[in-house]
């Protein structure tokens, strides 16, 4: 007895090893390589407010790089003070631009040089829509949306300032009314002096960016949807682009990246790898019909077992601008950039913290093929004295 015991203990053990094995060939194991710090994942729920925590988030790491302090930043303060501005600039526009949940890295920064910043615990309202509480925009700009286009495309022949009283009234109602005054470990603020009280310089952010359909070395405003606060993006080679990022992370900052995450690359589970595509297809024994009908679940899964195998195209400067152009990569996403790993054939991947709360196989974050991020990047956005002396002199 003592031996069959003995002998089904031998044998449950080698299958739970070779089981383990085989989920390492399939799967993907990283290794650290860079990793600074960040503050916890938050989720933005259903919110199109990524480019709101992504930002948030960016400078929450910034304020800890400078400072070693942590602070949860209000999300929904920005989107109050953000919408208004939007909402004003489409009806100047005589409705002639884009009023949506969307926006950018540059918004965040407009409305805190503007308005300054609270944190989270003095925007909290019951009832409200603030960031922490899961946001869900669903009715809110069922109201919003109706209420601007009615003011931005109305018959009228003269526009009175009233709108603006309503406008302010609706955002209140969902997403809590901005103090004015709080109290922040003991002392007394205004948003405007918190966020001089911070510890950063709001004037040292850049954005960054990398087409042919502009010179090189001369800003642009970049043309994308979401983008509708005109504020210009320093155009660069991809190559030095990447290297920028390289060069920050290994500086100890972090970046905010704004992209494309519609690729079948991009999964729920927590990979973003630039794939080729037909190379996947032969190795999962799809051909391109068959490919296309599958779900985006049944992809992932796919693409997960081929994990550290996964083919990846060969990214170039033309053929980053051959997908922006054909409308192949657009820029849907926002996100923090914060670390580098390799898996276990050697490919890098930056560590990526996202705002979809904790799913996904690592909990929130992300990790994303240097591939993945040279052919999906619209921006980058971070500190300018992440930017090493070396690349700002090139």
């Amino acid at each position: 007895m003592k031996k069959l015991f003995i002998t089904l203990l031998f044998v449950f053990v080698a299958c739970t090893l070779c089981a383990q094995d085989k989920e390492k060939r399939e799967g993907l194991t990283f290794t650290t390589i860079v990793e600074n710090k960040i503050t916890p994942v938050k989720n933005q729920n259903r919110s199109g407010t990524c480019w709101d925590y992504a930002t948030c988030a960016f400078f929450e790491s910034e304020i800890l790089r400078a400072t070693g302090k942590s602070v949860d930043l209000a999300e929904m303060f920005v989107a109050n003070k953000n919408y208004v501005d939007c909402a004003d600039y489409h009806v100047r526009m005589h409705g002639c631009s884009r009023f949506s949940e969307g926006g950018s890295a540059d918004d965040v920064l407009a409305v805190i040089q503007k308005h300054g910043i609270c944190p989270e615990n003095a925007m909290a309202a019951p009832g409200s829509l603030t960031g922490d509480s899961l946001a869900n925009f669903t009715e809110f700009f069922s109201v919003l949306t109706p209420y601007v286009e009615a003011v931005a495309k109305g018959n009228q022949k003269t526009l009175s300032t009233q709108w603006r009283k309503g406008l302010q009234e609706i955002l209140d109602a969902y997403l809590g009314v901005c103090p004015e005054r709080f109290t922040f470990e003991g002392k007394q603020y205004t948003p405007r002096t918190f966020a001089d009280a911070l510890g950063i310089d709001w004037k040292n952010y850049v954005s960054i960016t990398s087409f042919t359909h502009h010179p090189f070395y001369e800003p642009f405003v970049i043309e994308a949807p979401y983008k509708w606060r005109p504020r210009l993006s320093e155009n660069v080679p991809l190559e030095k682009m990447m290297r920028i990022i390289d060069s920050a992370l290994q500086s100890g900052y972090t970046v905010c990246w704004g992209g494309d995450v519609s690729d079948d690359g991009f999964t729920r589970q927590g990979l973003g790898i630039a794939c080729d595509l037909k190379k996947v297809q032969d190795l999962t024994g799809s051909d391109a019909a068959r490919w296309l009908k599958l779900s985006r679940d049944e992809k992932a899964n796919r693409l997960k077992r081929l994990g550290a195998d996964t083919p990846e195209v060969a990214v170039s400067q033309e053929l980053r601008q051959q997908r922006f152009d054909n409308w192949q990569s657009t820029y849907d996403h926002v996100m923090l950039i914060f670390g580098i790993a390799k898996d276990q054939n050697g490919r890098e991947y930056y560590m990526v913290k996202n705002s979809w709360g904790e799913t996904g196989d690592y909990k929130g974050i992300w990790y994303m093929s240097k591939n993945y991020i040279a052919l999906a990047t619209t921006y980058i956005f971070l500190n300018r004295n992440a930017v090493h002396e070396s690349l700002r002199a090139e």
